[in-house]
C-alpha cells in the first residue's frame, strides 16, 4: 500500500514541480527581461544579483550539506563544468535584452541536441540513425525560429543558441562528473562558484543597482531562481527524466504568454513549427535514452 501511494506521488507530483518550476523561470525571465530592455540594467549586471540572491536563499541548504559535499578530487573539473553554466547564463540574459522572449525560450529548447553531438564527438558514444535524424529534425526546428535569411533576422537571436550549446556543455561535464561525485556535491559547488564567476564577468559595467527601479526587480529574480532550481531538483529526485520531460515543454507557452502579456510580443506562426519540431526531435531522443538505460541496466549482473 505504502508503494502505492509513493508511485501516485512520483506520477503526480513530479509533473507538478516541473511545472511549477517552468511557471517560476518564466516570471524570472520576464523579470530579466523587463530589467534589460525597460530599465536599462546590463544583462551581466542583472545577472549577477539574480544568482547572488538565489545563492543567500539557498544557503540554509549548502550549510546543511556542504562539509560532506566539498570533498572532491576533481576540483578543475567542478571549475570548467561552472564556467559553461555561466557562460550560458551570461549569453541567456544577453539574448533577453534583445530579442522576444518567444524566439529566446524556443532557441534555448536546442540544448539536448547539442548534448547529443557533444557526447558523440567528445565522449565517443554511439550515435545511431534514428539520433541523427533526430538531431537533423531538432536543428531544422531551429532554423526555422532563427530565420537567418529573412529580413528580421538579428544576429542577437544568436545569443539563446550559444547559451543552449555552453549549458549542453555543462550537462556533459556534469553526466561525465556523476561516475565519481555525488549529487550533492555537483549542487553545492555550482552555488559556490556562480557568483564568484558572474562577479568577474560584471565588473567591467559595475555591480551597483539603484534600489528604487531595480533592487525588487532583482529581489524577485533571485527568489524565482531559488525556488525553481529547488522545484526543479524535487522533480526529478520524485520521477524519472524521461516520464517528466513532456511537462518541461509546458514553459513554452508559459513564455510565450508573458511575453505577450508584458511586452506584446506576438509570435509568428513559424515559431510553432519550428517549436512543434523540436519538442517532438527532444522527446524521442529522451524515450530513446531512457530504454537504452534501462536495457543496460537489465544487462548489468545482480
Amino acid at each position: 500500500m505504502t508503494r502505492y501511494f509513493s508511485n501516485i506521488d512520483s506520477a503526480i507530483t513530479g509533473p507538478a514541480l516541473i511545472i511549477i518550476a517552468g511557471a517560476f523561470f518564466a516570471l524570472t525571465n520576464t523579470l530579466l527581461q523587463y530589467g534589460a530592455m525597460v530599465q536599462g540594467i546590463p544583462p551581466a549586471r542583472l545577472t549577477f544579483w539574480q544568482y547572488l540572491i538565489a545563492f543567500c536563499f539557498m544557503i540554509p541548504w549548502i550549510v546543511a550539506r556542504g562539509r560532506a559535499a566539498l570533498r572532491t578530487g576533481h576540483a578543475v573539473m567542478h571549475v570548467l563544468r561552472v564556467a559553461t553554466a555561466v557562460g550560458g547564463v551570461q549569453l541567456w540574459t544577453m539574448g533577453l535584452a534583445h530579442v522576444p522572449i518567444w524566439q529566446a525560450i524556443a532557441l534555448i529548447m536546442l540544448s539536448p541536441f547539442f548534448v547529443t553531438l557533444g557526447a558523440h564527438f567528445l565522449l565517443k558514444e554511439e550515435t545511431t540513425i534514428e539520433r541523427w535524424a533526430a538531431l537533423t529534425l531538432g536543428f531544422g526546428g531551429g532554423m526555422i525560429i532563427l530565420a537567418p535569411l529573412s529580413e528580421d533576422f538579428s544576429a542577437y537571436a544568436l545569443y539563446p543558441v550559444c547559451a543552449a550549446a555552453l549549458w549542453a556543455a555543462s550537462s556533459l561535464f556534469t553526466k561525465r562528473m556523476t561516475r565519481t561525485e555525488s549529487a550533492e556535491t555537483l549542487t553545492v559547488y555550482l552555488l559556490l562558484l556562480l557568483t564568484p564567476f558572474n562577479a568577474l564577468i560584471a565588473l567591467d559595467v559595475g555591480l551597483a543597482v539603484d534600489l528604487e527601479t531595480g533592487g525588487l526587480l532583482l529581489f524577485g529574480a533571485g527568489l524565482l531562481t531559488a525556488l525553481a532550481q529547488y522545484a526543479l531538483a524535487k522533480a526529478y529526485s520524485l520521477s524519472d527524466a524521461a516520464y517528466l520531460q513532456p511537462f518541461d515543454h509546458v514553459k513554452l507557452p508559459l513564455n510565450v504568454g508573458l511575453g505577450l502579456a508584458v511586452f506584446g510580443f506576438m509570435p509568428p506562426g513559424s515559431m510553432w513549427i519550428g517549436s512543434a519540431l523540436i519538442v517532438g526531435a527532444s522527446w524521442f531522443l529522451l524515450q530513446r535514452e531512457a530504454k537504452l538505460d534501462a536495457l543496460q541496466t537489465d544487462q548489468e549482473p545482480a
